[in-house]
């Protein structure tokens, strides 16, 4: 007997080598299926790295800043990197980012910073983050519709060609660079059905900026509504409305040197908001018809059947009904946060559509998918410089002007308090205390950084000029090119 149980104990515990090694291999085809399957939308996103990078440093290296947000940002990333609060001297001595809008997200670009102190760092890092949520959105849609891979490379090209994206890229770096991925990421996993990923996912929305608490809310909406998941779906949504107001009441005035929200202003209705203002205000504007057009128009206005859309509205409401018209058209960066849930709406309405018993809009739907890269290329004769850009051999070079800029950076020590305006001021910020010119009056700083060209009236005597800024200072002429100047002071 005991002979007998000893012959057993193999047979029943120990597996047998043969099917061991059909499991082993069943793994590992499995994972080189999903591999082969993973590689195009990998490619494809490469492919816009490329193509966003390359953008990006072309504009820097021109000096084609339009707004002083990239040296902001710069100053951000630079006080995270060296272990320091987030002081953005551009707005004023001592003044906390935090203060402004809360975007503690930023912080996780310090790392890559301490490696290249560099604003460039910054414009690299979205052009990855825009072009990793474009390898999102292919490999989604091409799960969502099934059949060929080339159908979710026809809507992740036309996603990463979209006029929102390009905006963003023209409108250099903004935090919302981070939102732009987290939000493909929460489309697709509910398109695939995994519901309490697309909770996790949306919960950072609100280390991104202050209003995006409102749109992980949403998600909260959506998950009930699609799928009756009231527990995940409740939680969220309480959490992005409570997270909402704690940082808009506490946190951020709490780091604000006023000890308030700067914007409420900019918010429907303004400080003192009429019910009637609030709710026909978006109605009643052009402009916002306009937007809604170019938003919708470029998907098709398919978008609409599906309820991913509801995500996009929270975005929506605050922008439209804000009394600020910046708001309210399709530039800057304002739009990027919607092509991932415009891109992946489409995909769910065509999955939608073809799958209903009778519909008209079968045919319809179906030629949306080969479509959307050329309505998405047409629409980008609307840009400023965009990707189509890059073909413009003048693109390339900054010309004298440029050349004097960098010139003037190099006679400008690092670690020195230096104002200057729009065109160095990112450059600057990576490497010296940089101010606004004009915008803080003591103490005064050891440069002065004057770009004149396009300053109509401009200052002659630009040594009076900064003493009339800084009292009691004087300053010297020490580089003089091409309508460049800068000035030390003695």
């Amino acid at each position: 007997m005991a002979e007998t149980r000893e012959s057993a104990i193999p047979i029943q515990r120990v597996p047998s080598w043969g099917r061991a090694v059909r499991v082993a291999r069943a793994a590992r085809v499995g994972g080189l299926t999903r591999l082969s399957g993973c590689w195009p939308h990998l490619a494809l996103a490469l492919a816009f790295l490329a193509g966003y990078g390359l953008l990006a440093m072309v504009r820097y290296e021109r000096f084609g800043s339009p707004s002083w947000d990239l040296g902001i940002f710069t100053e951000v990333v630079k006080g995270y990197a060296h272990l320091h609060a987030p002081v953005v001297s551009i707005k004023g001595p001592g003044f906390n980012a935090l203060g402004d809008h809360w975007s503690p997200i930023l912080a996780l670009l310090a790392p890559a910073y301490w490696l290249v102190p560099s604003a460039a760092t910054l414009l690299l890092a979205q052009a990855a983050l825009f072009a990793w949520s474009v390898g999102v959105v292919s490999d989604t849609a091409a799960r969502v519709l099934g059949g060929s891979t080339s159908r979710g490379l026809l809507i992740g090209t036309a996603y990463g060609l979209s006029w929102g994206l390009q905006r963003a890229l023209d409108a250099e770096f903004h935090e919302i660079a981070f939102a732009v991925p987290l939000l493909a990421l929460v489309c697709r996993q509910i398109l695939l059905g995994n519901w309490e990923r697309a909770a996790w996912w949306a919960m950072p929305l609100v280390l991104v900026k202050e209003d995006l608490g409102l749109t992980a809310a949403a998600v909260g909406v959506v998950l009930v509504l699609r799928a009756r998941r009231w527990y995940a779906g409740g939680v969220l949504l309480v959490f992005g409305v409570v997270f909402t107001a704690l940082t808009i009441l506490v946190l951020i005035p709490h780091f604000n040197p006023n000890h308030q929200f700067d914007y409420w202003s900019k918010l429907p209705g303004g400080e003192h908001p009429q019910l009637w203002q609030v709710l026909s205000g978006p109605f009643t504007r052009l402009t916002v018809w306009k937007t809604v057009g170019w938003l919708l128009g470029i998907v098709g206005f398919l978008a609409l059947r599906s309820p991913l859309m509801l995500l996009a509205l929270p975005t929506l409401a605050w922008r439209f009904g804000s009394a600020n018209p910046m708001f309210w058209g399709p530039d800057w960066h304002y739009n990027a946060t919607l092509m991932p849930i415009l891109f992946l709406a489409l995909v769910d309405a065509v999955d939608r559509i073809r799958r209903a018993e009778h519909s008209v809009l079968k045919g319809f739907a179906e030629g949306m998918v080969p479509a959307a890269p050329g309505i998405a290329l047409a629409c980008t004769v609307s840009l400023p410089v965009g990707l189509g850009g890059l073909a413009d051999p003048g693109a390339w070079s900054g010309g004298a002007h440029a050349a004097a800029l960098r010139a003037a950076i190099e006679q400008i020590p690092p670690n020195v308090r230096v104002e200057a305006g729009i065109a160095p001021l990112a450059q600057l910020a990576a490497r010296d205390d940089a101010y606004w010119i004009g915008g803080a009056k003591q103490p005064a700083p050891d440069y002065l950084f004057i770009d004149l060209a396009g300053w109509a009236g401009g200052p002659t005597d630009l040594p009076g000029y900064g003493a009339a800024l800084h009292p009691g200072s004087t300053f010297k002429v020490v580089f003089d090119r091409d309508q460049v100047v800068v000035l030390h002071r003695q």
